[in-house]
């Protein structure tokens, strides 16, 4: 049986650890029990569903996820059926097999059914018996959730378009770059200035990607630029316009122009 105890948010540093681990935006978090098909017996994690994807922790305070589940291919769900315990269990059909799930309570079942419907199915589920807050946040998970996928299918779709790109397109994205939104990027640099100071991140347009700095003079001051991808090189929005070959050359460039009072955002662990 999974603990019986309200779900709080993992400390900080776990938490932004966990969001540059997984690079996915998290939607919903708590104790779910877990049997695949498989198995005999179910096993209890700390789960996160972040983007289409369930991640299971043994510890609640581990940063590193001990499994993963991708569930875009979801096909159904069953109803919530409560067993003589209290808890609530449901099965998600998937297209390589089943995967049941058990929630503490009927409540806590129908959220996280709920919210893994929205973000599967690309809509929020018309159950009569969800709440109005937690309609609300699911509607709001939708819509990051659409932005994140339409910006995946503009990445995809330049990817594809791009002929023969040099080497340097094709390596990893740089250290200090978080699928977060402007004002996620600013409470990150403003609760963590030890980490640093520059934070890569996806423009508000899905297509393209933005810098958030916090300078250091008389008093903070935060400031945000726009880097456009254009065909493989990139283009830092400035007062002239500078283009570069890759992501990593872009951070570079504000860490070399600033005499490395710029540094990128890393969690220290």
């Amino acid at each position: 049986e999974q603990p019986k105890e309200t779900p709080q948010p993992a400390p900080r540093r776990i938490f932004l650890e966990r969001q540059r681990i997984t690079g996915l935006p998290l939607y919903f978090q708590g104790y779910l029990s877990v049997r695949h098909s498989r198995c005999q017996e179910f096993r209890a994690y700390w789960t996160e569903l972040r983007g289409t994807m369930l991640f299971f922790y043994d510890d609640k305070k581990a940063a590193t996820y001990s499994q993963k589940l991708d569930i875009s291919a979801l096909t159904s769900a069953t109803s919530i059926c409560p067993d003589e315990n209290g808890s609530a269990q449901f099965i998600l059909m998937l297209s390589n097999g089943e995967l049941e799930l058990k929630a503490n309570d009927c409540e806590c079942g129908k959220e996280w059914k709920g919210f893994i419907l929205t973000v599967t199915k690309l809509s929020v589920p018309p159950d009569e018996s969800l709440l109005p807050g937690q309609l609300t946040r699911m509607h709001e998970v939708l819509e990051k959730e659409k932005t994140r996928q339409l910006m995946l299918n503009n990445c995809s779709s330049a990817s594809l378009n791009r002929k023969s790109p040099p080497s340097s397109t094709l390596t990893t994205m740089p250290v200090c770059f978080y699928a977060v939104s402007r004002q996620e990027a600013i409470e990150m640099l403003e609760k963590n200035p030890s980490c640093g100071n520059l934070i890569l991140r996806p423009s508000r347009d899905s297509k393209n990607y933005a810098i958030t700095i916090q300078h250091e003079l008389d008093a903070p001051c935060l400031k945000h630029y726009k880097v456009m991808s254009k065909g493989t090189s990139y283009i830092i929005e400035l007062e002239r316009q500078v283009t570069l070959p890759s992501l990593q050359s872009v951070v570079d460039y504000f860490v070399t122009q600033t005499q490395g009072k710029l540094k990128p955002f890393v969690i220290q662990t």
